[in-house]
């Protein structure tokens, strides 16, 4: 059977990721892997520039999860704390979701997207949490998220009544 080398230009599945150098046969690399640009051939200076583009982003990518690391170690300590209000069982009337998570971090001055914050559901309940942050695939850790009922302002009294004498009087009424 006759086979070829190809580079692979993106993620192909049971075959292999980006840059990626495959032996693949020939009829399924010429007439699929080329055609849609998922490969191209491997020649030898191509080999070598693949190899040099992947030490170059692989070193890239290990100074960004270093600067992910040290984010992260800050961002552990940090106190989350958040005020709901909550009926008598400890239920949110509403909830704490990741988007809240994000914006209180923010307001500390830490810049972590909301996809970062991994919920399964919003909170809803008063307590303490769990929650993961991923930051990169190789950089994630536990927060604690606080959430305690505020205290609701009572609510001022009403008063509904009308005296029917007191209502202005309609000529319907008189006739």
């Amino acid at each position: 059977m006759a086979t070829m080398r190809v580079i692979l230009t993106e993620e192909v599945p049971k075959l292999g990721a980006a840059g990626d150098v495959v032996s693949v046969k020939a009829g399924y690399g010429r007439n699929y892997l080329l055609p849609t640009g998922k490969a191209m051939l491997a020649t030898e200076s191509r080999v070598r520039q693949v190899e040099h583009q992947r030490r170059v982003i692989e070193e890239k990518e290990r100074k960004r999860v270093g600067g992910l690391q040290e984010l992260a170690k800050s961002v552990a300590g940090v106190d989350l704390t958040f005020e709901a209000l909550a009926g008598d069982e400890g239920k949110l009337f509403g909830s704490v979701t990741n988007v809240d998570i994000a914006g209180r971090l923010a307001e500390q001055g830490f810049d972590v997207e909301r996809r970062k914050v991994l919920l399964r559901e919003p909170i809803k309940r008063v307590g303490e949490h769990e929650v993961t942050i991923r930051l990169h695939r190789d950089v994630q850790f536990p927060v604690q998220v606080v959430v305690v009922a505020a205290d609701a302002p009572e609510p001022e009294p009403v008063d509904d009544f009308v005296d029917p004498d007191d209502l202005p009087s309609t000529e319907e009424d008189d006739a």
